[in-house]
């Protein structure tokens, strides 16, 4: 099976951080991970007020989902990251940056928005992942 593809065409901005298109072969699964919010086992948010402990937590419990679907960090070729307006964007890059960052990185939206469902919540993180059989 073709390996998944994680492309940065000459013409667009080249990062460490994300590439720009991904294909995915027949056959593999495609995971999906619903946006996860820094909270703990009992719900309880976590690092409240403090964006990089929040995205910290956010990233971990997307990495939880993900291993209960047999899935890493490695396999994801979406993230959406959404931060609540008039954050430390820096801060919260910050936090998981290193995690992300690979030779080929998955795709990244972010978007600055203005509140999330969990009171207190300042990032919420979702991901499509692809593992092939």
């Amino acid at each position: 099976m073709a390996p998944i593809q994680r492309i940065r065409p000459e013409g667009l901005i080249s990062s460490p951080a994300f590439s720009h298109v991904a294909i995915v072969p027949p056959g593999a699964t495609t995971i999906y991970v619903g946006g996860q919010n820094a909270v703990d086992v009992d719900g309880s948010l976590v690092g409240e007020g403090d964006v990089a402990v929040q995205s910290a937590r956010a990233l971990e419990n997307a990495r939880t989902a993900l291993a209960a679907a047999g899935a890493t960090l490695g396999d994801v070729v979406h993230w959406t990251v959404l931060f609540v307006d008039g954050v430390d964007l820096a801060a919260g890059y910050g936090a998981i940056v290193s995690e992300l960052a690979s030779d080929e990185p998955a795709l990244v939206t972010a978007a600055r928005v203005a509140g999330l469902g969990v009171p207190g919540a300042l990032v919420e993180i979702s991901a499509i992942a692809a593992v092939l059989p």
